[in-house]
């Protein structure tokens, strides 16, 4: 019962009311008395002093018998519950209404009577009941003077007698407290129901929260979530915020996680695709080194200078490898900085180009530029950028077969400077495209033990760095395209 929280905030509420209405309770049978005190000494308040203007109680000292029958009887008739003293200026009781046998003292203290003929009260003033030793009643009072003005006593009435409390008794035990407990318990119920439609309701979303939190974790964060639309960012309260946050976090861990996939996936490859790239060189080295030291003495000096040009072709390789595993691992550290200024691109691609020739024409290909006659400067890392023209010239020299054409080419337009280098070679299958700038990815059928399958790789995060991207464009026996684009350099704010 107590694992969902719409029932926690129903049992809380309900214990809040019944606490709150049981001090209610509690206050009002404490307060009744006294309201009912006060009401009753305000609606009596001179009711003493008019039976002393009418009738002589006292006269040298000595009680009046006739007069003081009187009032008692008056009284008898119009209130049974009020009781009726005479006592002198000491508080000592001359007579009285009651029976002489349920006199408990014989005297009251005058201290609650004289604060209530002086008219500065806080109503309700409670003195003594000659009925009861212990308890306290309200009541009225008036002076009793002479015709020259000396105090001769007091005429004190109790507001309520025996009766009376047996009355209030009743009152408390009974009807008011059953009226209340009836009403308190009709409350509870009430908001009982009420708490229980409401809390359902605004707790509908949190529990819709929990459950898909639970699935999500029972897919072992690997699947998206079905949430209610009311999720999908619109405005609302806190807890439609909470679950779009939820949505949103666990779009990111999912994404995290095959990022996390994939990355492993690729470590494996990595370490598989050095492993072999490494051991295929060094066997080779090994081998002919081996072959120079143990027969040495039987291989004529071509030989042996054959050998050793291998060995020093397949060092090469291993020297060329590691350098662009290191150079690859050093742009995709977080912390790799590039180092911006403005430069010719133009000019650039000149440089590169020429130092290609040579080598394209020993492969009889034809490598032309077309260039702009107005320079085109861009703002990047001068020496990143011409690694990049080399490493897509050098592919394209390795994939276009003899008497085929290579040709770089230069835009300038206002999104840029962009670049483009394509070849007349075989082109790459379709399927191929989306793989060609993994690390050690290899066409098979264009596979060549010369390379080391990171050019692509390293020219992709060096235009990344650039926070630009390289376009390839294909087709089998139709050539390829690689193109990419920088920012234009602002050289007139930089000569400012």
């Amino acid at each position: 019962m107590f694992r969902h929280l719409s029932n926690k905030l129903i049992v809380i509420l309900f214990g809040l009311l019944l606490m709150l209405s049981l001090a209610f309770i509690g206050f009002a049978v404490w307060s009744t008395p006294m309201f009912l005190q006060e009401l009753n000494q305000k609606l009596n308040l001179t009711l003493a002093q008019n039976i002393v203007k009418e009738k002589n109680l006292l006269s040298n000292h000595k009680v009046n018998r006739q007069a003081l029958q009187s009032v008692f009887m008056g009284l008898m008739v119009v209130n049974p519950l009020i009781e009726v003293y005479l006592v002198d200026n000491t508080g000592k009781l001359l007579a009285y209404s009651a029976p002489a046998g349920a006199i408990k003292r014989d005297r009251i203290n005058l201290a609650p009577v004289k604060s209530f003929l002086t008219g500065n009260r806080h109503l309700p003033i409670l003195g003594n009941d000659p009925r009861d030793a212990k308890r306290d009643k309200v009541f009225s009072a008036a002076a009793i003077r002479d015709s020259n003005g000396n105090l001769q006593g007091y005429l004190y009435v109790v507001l309520g007698g025996q009766a009376y409390d047996s009355v209030v008794d009743m009152l408390q035990s009974s009807y008011m407290l059953r009226l209340w407990i009836g009403a308190i318990v009709v409350s509870l119920l009430i908001a009982g129901l009420a708490g229980f439609v409401l809390f359902r309701h605004l707790t509908r979303r949190v529990q819709t929260l929990a459950l898909g939190m639970e699935q999500f974790k029972q897919s072992d964060f690997q699947h998206s979530i079905q949430l209610p639309a009311r999720f999908d960012g619109r405005p609302g309260d806190e807890i439609d915020q909470l679950g779009v946050t939820f949505r949103e976090m666990s779009e990111r861990i999912i994404q995290q996680v095959k990022q996390l996939q994939h990355s492993d996936t690729s470590r494996r490859e990595l370490v598989a695709n050095v492993s072999h790239d490494l051991r295929t060189p060094l066997a080779s080295l090994q081998g002919y080194l081996e072959t120079l030291a143990l027969k040495a003495e039987q291989l004529s000096e071509e030989e042996k200078q054959r050998y050793i040009n291998i060995a020093y072709q397949h060092s090469e390789r291993l020297r060329k490898l590691i350098s662009e595993l290191f150079e690859l691992s050093t742009l995709e550290n977080q912390d790799a900085r590039l180092h911006f200024e403005p430069f010719s691109m133009s000019e650039l691609i000149q440089d590169v180009s020429q130092k290609f020739q040579l080598h394209a024409q020993e492969k009889n290909l034809v490598l032309t530029t077309h260039i702009p006659a107005q320079p085109a400067f861009v703002s990047a890392d001068i020496g990143l950028i011409q690694r990049v023209l080399e490493n897509l010239i050098e592919n394209a020299i390795k994939y276009t077969p003899a008497g085929g054409q290579i040709g770089i080419s230069l835009v300038h337009g206002n999104n840029g400077v962009a670049t483009s280098i394509s070849d007349t070679g075989q082109g790459i299958p379709e399927s191929d495209l989306p793989h060609i700038f993994e690390r050690f990815y290899r066409v098979d059928k264009h596979r060549d033990e010369d390379g080391t399958g990171l050019g692509l790789a390293i020219a992709k995060r060096i235009i990344q760095l650039h926070n630009s991207s390289i376009d390839v464009a294909s087709r089998p026996d139709s050539g390829t395209t690689f193109s990419f684009r920088l920012p234009s350099a602002d050289l007139t704010q930089q000569h400012a």
